[in-house]
């Protein structure tokens, strides 16, 4: 968050021609790298998509225009850009672009592409959803001066912008695909990235093969990926077990970790860190009764998130109590003050007794409704569970039903939920990007409470304007405060990454987010 605590003078930035393996062994080409994706993405499309199914399918064959360095995280590095510029008072930002970068169909990628790609995210045309037209609506115009340079010109001062421009879902697209059709990137693969699409098999597996053409000399290493669609833990982790597949790069329970280290000893790395991600539950407002919030305000007190932390961290992969920002990230609120917040008391039946009675006052004292869920077995089957006891003990009944990924994401799109356990998936902490899912929807797509909520947005604005980090902090709690007493959504608890990957698995770096490192472009099997 360089950008935030104050950015003097004007800022260049010179990018290395390859990345440089974590270890000192010398890397070795060849091989394929067979992984697990526990979820099979909906569609293509990385500026339309929240879920990581999508990046680790996606992300291997496209560029950004810059990136996340992982072994520096949270720096940021060029990826399509050589170099950059920023302003002094940030109002404008130039890149400079690699020359010579072809796209997958032999056409030469040039700024047009760059300014096709960001127009799409910050005003999608009519048919296209973008969950990212908040995060650059500050950008006033996009220039392109010439073919290797674009200029990024603000109508207001974001002071995140650089973290922003190095999200992960920024896939850099061909701007005559994008003329031809706005929504080609949804069925249609066509990038600069490390590999060239091979298949995609639904139900089965995705494919990419080195691309020989790829801009950045040396790399990638491997000839080619598979990544297999693994819906059930169980066959994902006999296959790791059996060496069928190498890794699974989201992330596994510890009960999982634990059967992989007894079973294969050594053979097995494991790597762990606390997780930019957390479940939350969303109540769609334009449905009653939810449109009243004392019913959402109930359903939220009755949650033991601090007994559930507990419980739920021995067999899934989540595990701390959180506001609206990671635990115990430089932002985040304390545990002393989120225990003053609606839905974070420790005395449960004090909690739950108002929760009894703000539902008698609803006129629903016996409220039955579908609690919407995705059918992935971490950690969403054992939130779900976990809700529905919950919500049992304050005479509510919930009818637990679970969905492919696909028609999950396209039910809460459409709003055709009552209530859903949905995701806040980050890539870092900033709270620009933290809190733009709490917007009001018709900012923010990605608010699937469907609220609209003009306090919250001028919250948001003044807060992404402001530098200050001790008046930014204040701001930040004044919005989770509204967002949580209006109770139109929030979390149920912050996740806890654990990756296993074969030890012959070189090159990968772990973060904090398993929205990063998708591009597979260093990685190399020791074999």
């Amino acid at each position: 968050m360089k950008a935030l605590f104050g950015i003097a003078g004007m800022l260049a930035f010179a990018l290395a021609g390859a990345t440089v393996p974590a270890d000192a062994q010398q890397p070795k080409r060849g091989g394929t790298l067979n992984f697990a994706i526990s979820a099979e993405t909906p569609n293509y499309d990385c500026h339309g998509s929240e879920t990581y199914a999508t990046l680790h399918f996606s992300a291997p064959f496209y560029s950004t225009l810059v990136r996340f360095n992982l072994k520096k995280f949270p720096d940021v590095e060029g990826d399509l850009a050589s170099s950059w510029t920023i302003a002094p008072d940030l109002m404008t930002y130039t890149f400079k672009l690699h020359q010579n970068v072809r796209f997958h169909d032999g056409t030469t990628l040039t700024s047009t592409d760059v300014k096709a790609t960001y127009d799409r995210m910050r005003n999608p045309p009519k048919g296209v959803v973008s969950p990212r037209q908040a995060t650059f609506a500050d950008i006033g115009t996009i220039e392109t001066p010439d073919a290797q340079t674009v200029v990024f010109r603000m109508k207001a001062v974001n002071a995140s912008m650089i973290e922003h421009f190095a999200s992960p879902w920024n896939c850099i697209y061909s701007a005559k695909d994008i003329a031809a059709d706005p929504n080609a990137p949804r069925n249609k693969i066509n990038g600069t990235g490390p590999f060239v699409f091979g298949e995609h098999v639904k139900g089965s597996h995705v494919t990419g093969q080195r691309n020989d053409n790829y801009f950045k000399k040396g790399l990638p290493y491997l000839d080619g990926f598979r990544g297999v669609f693994t819906l059930q833990a169980a066959a994902m982790l006999n296959a790791v077990q059996g060496g069928q597949l190498l890794g699974e790069f989201r992330g596994i329970s510890p009960a999982e970790r634990d059967r992989l280290v007894g079973a294969m000893g050594d053979k097995i790395r494991i790597e762990e860190s606390s997780w930019t991600l957390n479940l939350l539950v969303a109540f769609n407002v334009e449905k009653k009764p939810f449109d009243d919030p004392r019913v959402r305000r109930a359903l939220l007190m009755a949650i033991d998130r601090w007994g559930g932390s507990a419980g739920l961290s021995k067999i899934s992969t989540m595990r701390s109590v959180g506001g609206l920002i990671r635990p115990g990230s430089p932002m985040a609120t304390p545990p002393e003050e989120l225990v003053k917040l609606p839905g974070y008391a420790k005395d449960m039946t004090a909690a739950r007794a108002q929760a009894r009675k703000l539902l008698q006052d609803a006129g629903v004292p016996n409220l039955k409704f579908v609690l919407h869920n995705r059918n992935l077995a971490q950690p969403y089957t054992p939130a779900g569970i976990f809700l529905v006891d919950q919500w049992r003990q304050i005479g509510v009944t919930a009818d637990h039903k679970q969905f492919d990924t696909a028609p999950y994401i396209a039910a809460m799109n459409a709003g055709n939920h009552e209530v859903a356990i949905d995701f806040s998936n980050l890539f870092m902490d900033d709270s620009t990007l933290a809190l733009a899912k709490y917007l009001s929807h018709d900012r923010s797509p990605q608010n699937l409470s469907r609220a609209i909520d003009r306090e919250l947005d001028k919250l948001y604005d003044d807060h992404v304007r402001e530098r200050d980090i001790e008046k930014r902090k204040a701001m930040i709690r004044a919005f989770e405060r509204r967002v949580f007493e209006q109770a139109y959504q929030q979390p149920i608890l912050w996740w806890h990454r654990i990756v296993p990957t074969h030890r012959i698995v070189m090159g990968w770096d772990m973060s904090p987010s398993h929205n990063l490192g998708a591009q597979l472009e260093g990685v190399w099997l020791n074999q």
